[in-house]
């Protein structure tokens, strides 16, 4: 045998395996080897940035009551501030174009309301008739045979109805001794209780509104004050001041554009419910279209409250589940062309979101603030994505929010 040949015995040679990279025996028996190893900076990092989201959250959720009015007056302030700045180019002060605008939009709220209280109260009024109609509809609907479920349920209690008359005398069951008997009353109606929760709740969502008003009107006063200042204060160098300059602007184009479309689409909404319900014979049509175009704005709640309400007013007035049916379906379709077509391709190009991220915060954002959330979670999310492209250690974020 030449000394060149390989011998018989030896292991076939892997072909992956060079003099830089030589293959390691590898023993099944043995315990696993490591293949990735984890710095152990990068782990403390991602722990502290976990930690730190924690604590965000819960300041966020324990705060809620100062956070809510500051990002609804931060909102208002970018719908208002067009506005505002184009009366200031025609020589009128800040400060009175700002007062005038809240108290006109207010003004004509208050009017709105004032004047569709009557039908709006009617409205209210029905819901319980409805709701108890369709349930003695439902309760009086027949049935032509009993399910198998029934059938079992049935048999089940003829057997304990059998076991109670034997082992009982007179055909009741032989006290269990040991056993106390424990029967819970419900308190009864105290109105003076429900004056005073009301009362409380009344005066805080006034609370409430006389501070998004103010904090509203302070911010359209100062203008750009706090562009400049949080463009001061970004960093020494030239860099950093253009990229908060960027930012600004981009949360300031993409907030506003958001905005805009929303408003067309509740107005269209609006408009379309009212036509629709009008056509169909429905009672009080103008009050529904205001209240799916105010609904409208809070996003997969506002749309689903009012077709069922709308369902269940048409099944009260009309006496038949197929007029139901029908109003709910074109309340259906008219949500569905709004939120599934326009709204989405007018949103897309108004901003650079990821739909499946902008879903998943607005989900987050309604469990952290309720109703509240999901109105201000896409704004917020905006802002968040403006910042996160421009920090180099959050461009993930950034990246994970875009398109």
């Amino acid at each position: 045998m030449s000394s060149s040949e390989p011998s018989r015995d030896a292991p076939p040679t892997d072909p992956t395996e060079t003099e830089d990279f030589p293959r390691t025996p590898v023993d099944p028996k043995g315990p696993p080897h490591v293949l990735l190893h984890l710095p152990v900076g990068g782990a403390r990092s991602v722990g502290v940035a976990v930690l730190v989201v924690i604590a965000v959250l819960a300041v966020l959720r324990w705060a809620s009551g100062f956070f809510i009015p500051l990002m609804v007056g931060l909102v208002f302030t970018y719908a208002l501030s067009p506005v505002v700045d184009g009366l200031q180019r025609l020589r009128i002060p800040r400060a009175a174009s700002a007062a005038v605008l809240i108290l006109a939009i207010l003004g004509g709220a208050g009017a709105a309301v004032y004047s569709l209280s009557d039908d709006a109260n009617d409205l209210i009024t029905s819901l319980p008739d409805a709701a108890r109609k369709l349930r003695d509809s439902i309760n009086r609907s027949p049935r032509k045979t009993d399910t198998a479920l029934e059938t079992v349920q049935k048999a089940a209690a003829e057997l304990q109805k059998a076991a109670e008359e034997a082992g009982g005398s007179g055909g009741t069951a032989p006290p269990t001794r040991g056993v106390a008997r424990v029967v819970v009353e419900k308190p009864r109606f105290d109105l003076r209780d429900y004056l005073w929760t009301g009362t409380l709740g009344l005066a805080s969502l006034l609370g409430q509104l006389v501070m998004v008003t103010f904090l509203t009107y302070f911010l359209l006063v100062s203008g750009d004050t706090f562009r400049r200042k949080l463009v001061k204060i970004a960093g020494p160098g030239m860099a950093e001041k253009k990229l908060t300059v960027q930012a600004l602007d981009e949360i300031n184009a993409q907030v506003q554009r958001y905005l805009v479309v929303q408003l067309i689409a509740s107005v269209g909404v609006g408009v379309a419910t009212g036509i629709c319900f009008a056509l169909v014979g429905l009672k009080h049509a103008a009050v529904w279209g205001i209240a799916a175009g105010v609904l409208n704005l809070v996003p997969y709640v506002g749309n689903v409250a009012v077709t069922g309400a709308a369902a269940l007013v048409a099944f009260l007035q009309f006496g038949e589940p197929r007029m139901a049916l029908f109003v709910a379906g074109a309340s259906l379709v008219i949500n569905t062309i709004e939120g599934y077509l326009l709204v989405p391709w007018a949103t897309s190009r108004a901003s650079s979101m990821n739909p499946v991220a902008v879903f998943v915060g607005v989900l987050a954002w309604g469990w952290l603030w309720g109703v509240w959330g999901l109105l201000l979670g896409i704004p917020i999310l905006m802002a968040v994505k403006a910042v996160c492209d421009r920090v180099d250690h959050l461009k993930g974020v950034g990246e994970l929010l875009g398109t």
